[in-house]
C-alpha cells in the first residue's frame, strides 16, 4: 500500500493498524520516502541482517583479515 504523507498525518491510527498486516509505503511530493511496518516484520528483517553480517564476519575470520593498522596502511596512497 502506498499513501501520501498528508493522509498518514491525518489518519495515522488507521495506517498504523494497516501496517500490522502489510508494510505501508509513505509518499511525499510524489517520492517514496518511508515505510511503516509492524514490529514483527522489523525484527524479522533485523534478524536476517544480523545473520548476514555474522556470516560475513565468520568468512573473513576464516580467510584471515587485516588488522586495523594494516587496513589503514592499505588505504593510504
Amino acid at each position: 500500500m502506498v499513501v501520501k504523507a498528508t493522509a498518514v498525518k491525518t489518519h495515522f491510527g488507521k495506517y498504523l493498524e494497516d501496517s500490522i498486516k502489510d508494510p505501508v509505503t509513505i509518499e511525499k511530493s510524489g517520492r517514496k520516502v518511508a515505510v511503516l511496518l509492524s514490529i514483527e516484520e522489523y525484527e524479522r528483517l533485523t534478524t536476517i541482517e544480523d545473520s548476514y553480517w555474522a556470516e560475513k564476519a565468520a568468512e573473513a575470520e576464516k580467510e584471515g583479515y587485516l588488522t586495523h593498522e594494516e587496513s589503514m596502511a592499505a588505504l593510504r596512497p
